[in-house]
């Protein structure tokens, strides 16, 4: 096979069997590689009743076709299972070296189940796997196990662990690759703790085979034309995801106060020139990216990446935080006990209002909850990470810590299907509400990356979409055709997500590349003449099974909403005063695009069948989950 090696590696902790099994050819067409892997593996192997801390759960580390060739951004790792912190569809996507070595080891994904009775780590080189004890890593945090495994096996090895979070089965804990590469979301660390799997470990040599090689350096040379050519694309290189917070800012989108507004006073010395200015020390980039987006920094005689975007809201403007480098140290401190940022953020942001407003007190929490004080911030993190006192509760994340103080605390947990929703408000950018309340991991931006409206994109609109629905969709605080949008960004980025490929190296963010694009690129290493209506086709695949997932799970039209902040209460100040979520709007016009139920959220018979989706179509007809 070109693109692909052809093997997947699975692994049971319980008996200590590892095993080679051949990648079915129809598997790689129809659900392409990386997240269509991911989901179509968790749709077959686990369900309503898999406990995802069991041993039944899987935890799944994919490649894909693209992975390990010379592509911009072609490192990125997506990594799945049920998710102990929604119950659902668990998927998490990081940049870094990781992914490429995968298929350097000979596989396009490992697949690990069962549980071992001891800590174990996996080693994999070159076709080979084994499973060793890890009992002397056992309670290193992420930075330290990643060292002590490169004394134990040599430099050259990449790391995938979890920290103390992980092993405490924090719910959000995250798993860490080179350090500061992160697969943070949906709790991940806590599968891998549960499994007490500290590490997989790769080394590997076997390169990846392109079809049509001439073809792909061709591909590859335009494109990189493209991106130095884009006047985005310098910004970016410079200050990577922190270039936001400055215009996040202007237009009342960076959430502030447990995103009771979107604008905060001391927004600069958050933002990407300040780090840049004070703090850098080098730059490096992910695996062959040309962006190289990540600034190195530098504090006391501590050296780490840079937090992004989301961090400097999680942990600055949304606590009311404006010290940079208490910022810095709280996301290396996250990155080492292996903790989502996003989540632990939005928990103690909660905890803070909830303080504020009298509905939790000092006999609750044991500490003081004050908005911008740091030195508690950083206490909850290690309380957090231990599960000590209230961090307990913490570790819970926000949904369920709400759900078992109550009095009224629900109202501030601002969640979407248990998965805390991260640095965006949808009352400045209406197409992030359709964004974070469709989304099928819980809240998120990134499941449809809705880019194109942030800075109004226009032209890559007008060319993507067609000029008929300008200047609504370009339009941030407009609610029209917002849900054409999202149902067009998420089948895009699923198929991102599937060969693996950042989308920040010019798919969805600078908007460079479109279908026509992705499809020349996956037919010239694959060799497969894949037609953009079949790439389309094989993304829709993907993203309806995925709901499928989340219908046979008990999810409906009910459970895509946002919480009453953004729908009910206008934006008290900034560009967007007085502007809400018109998410019922945007609901019908995402799914009338999709063709789905309006009133249930579920999918039709025919569009399953359509999809090649005869058996899941048969098992909702049998739940009962089919709509009329």
């Amino acid at each position: 096979m070109f693109g692909y090696m052809g093997k997947i590696l699975r692994v049971n902790l319980s008996n200590a069997k590892v095993s080679d099994q051949e990648l079915d050819g129809s598997l790689a067409r129809e659900y392409l590689g990386g997240i269509g892997f991911c989901i179509k593996w968790l749709y077959d192997m686990t369900g309503p009743e898999t406990d995802p801390l069991g041993p039944e759960n899987l935890l799944i580390f994919a490649a894909g076709p693209i992975s390990g060739t010379m592509w911009p951004g072609s490192g990125r790792l997506e990594v799945a299972g049920k998710s102990p912190q929604t119950g659902l569809a668990g998927y998490s996507n990081s940049g870094g070296h990781f992914a490429p070595y995968i298929k350097y080891a000979g596989y396009d994904a490992i697949i690990i189940e069962g549980r071992s009775d001891k800590p174990v780590y996996l080693y994999v080189e070159d076709e080979k796997a084994e499973i060793k004890d890890a009992s002397h890593l056992w309670g290193l945090n992420t930075w330290e196990t990643e060292d002590s495994l490169k004394d134990e096996l040599g430099e050259d090895v990449k790391v995938a662990c979890t920290g103390q979070a992980g092993e405490n089965l924090v719910k959000m804990a995250s798993i860490v690759t080179g350090k500061c590469r992160v697969a943070a979301r949906t709790g991940l660390g806590a599968v891998m703790g549960s499994k007490r799997l500290k590490a997989v470990v790769l080394r590997g040599t076997k390169g990846v085979r392109v079809a049509k090689p001439e073809l792909f350096i061709e591909l590859l040379e335009r494109g990189i034309e493209s991106i130095e050519g884009s006047p985005f694309s310098e910004h970016y290189m410079e200050f990577g995801t922190t270039l936001l917070v400055a215009p996040m800012n202007s237009i009342g989108r960076l959430p502030t106060k447990n995103h009771w507004s979107g604008v905060f006073s001391k927004a600069d010395m958050l933002s990407g020139e300040y780090l840049v200015e004070h703090y850098r020390v080098a730059k490096r980039a992910c695996f062959s990216c040309r962006f190289h987006c990540k600034n190195v920094l530098k504090l006391g005689n501590e050296i780490g990446d840079h937090p992004e975007y989301e961090t400097l809201c999680s942990f600055g403007s949304n606590l009311m935080i404006d010290d940079p480098e208490f910022v810095i140290r709280a996301n290396w401190l996250c990155d080492k006990y292996g903790i989502d940022t996003i989540s632990l953020g939005a928990t103690i942001a909660w905890a803070m209002e909830c303080y504020e407003k009298g509905l939790l007190t000092k006999e609750d929490t044991g500490i003081e909850l004050e908005w911008g004080n740091s030195d508690v911030v950083e206490r909850l993190i290690h309380m957090t990470a231990f599960r000590e006192g209230f961090g307990d509760l913490l570790a819970e994340g926000v949904k369920r810590a709400s759900q078992k103080v109550g009095r009224g605390t629900e109202r501030y947990a601002m969640h979407v299907k248990g998965l805390e929703i991260p640095a965006q408000d949808g009352r400045a950018q209406k197409s992030m509400g359709i964004a974070h309340a469709t989304a099928a991991r819980g809240a998120d931006h990134l499941t449809h990356c809705t880019f194109l409206d942030e800075v109004g994109f226009e032209e890559a609109i007008a060319e993507r979409f067609g000029s008929k629905y300008l200047p609504e969709m370009a339009n941030r605080i407009s609610a029209k055709y917002k849900g054409i949008m999202a149902k067009e960004c998420e089948d895009f980025t699923a198929a991102v997500n599937c060969m693996v490929i950042c989308v920040s190296a010019g798919f969805l963010f600078p908007p460079l590349f479109w279908w026509g694009e992705l499809a020349q690129i996956y037919s010239a290493v694959t060799g497969i003449d894949m037609k953009v209506h079949e790439l389309k086709m094989a993304a829709e695949r993907i993203v309806n099974l995925r709901r499928a997932y989340l219908i046979r799970h008990g999810i409906s039209r009910a459970d895509d909403g946002l919480p009453e902040r953004f729908t009910k209460e206008p934006a008290p100040e900034g560009p967007c005063k007085g502007q809400i979520v018109e998410i019922e709007q945007m609901l019908d016009e995402y799914y009338e695009a999709r063709g789905w139920d309006k009133k249930t959220g579920w999918i039709p018979e025919k569009k399953l069948l359509e999809l090649g989706l005869e058996e899941v179509s048969s098992q909702l007809r049998g739940l009962g989950r089919l709509p009329g």
